[in-house]
């Protein structure tokens, strides 16, 4: 696997992504406010400020003035499409060649799970 080092903001944008996939905030429900989720993150609120845009750059999120960041429609289904493709082009060919290496035949690999 790849050692690259991420930035926070997007070390943050992944696990906001990641609680969107995993039903923990549903389109149409609101995301912690800025300050409430650095709190959890033990982050700096500019650096959580900075993930949010990525969110809101990409439609992901739909933001009322006053009320807060609310899960886009659709959402769920971009989030997706995009987590599929990174797999495939950045994560695959690693584990695929790990695989190769040690002899492991997919079929077998998915008997086991």
């Amino acid at each position: 696997m790849k050692n690259d080092v991420k930035p926070v903001y997007l070390k943050l944008r992944d696990v906001i992504a990641a609680a969107i996939l995993d039903g923990k905030y549903k389109e149409g429900e609101m995301l912690p406010s800025v300050r409430a989720f650095a709190a959890i993150q033990c982050a700096n609120p500019l650096t959580v400020a900075k993930a949010y845009q990525l969110f809101q750059d990409s439609g992901l999120v739909d933001v009322k003035r006053g009320v807060g960041l609310f899960v886009a429609r659709g959402a769920t289904a971009k989030l997706r499409s995009f987590e599929r493709d990174n797999f495939v082009q950045n994560v695959w060919p690693d584990v695929k060649a790990q695989m190769q290496r040690a002899g492991i035949d997919p079929a077998e690999l998915l008997a086991l799970t």
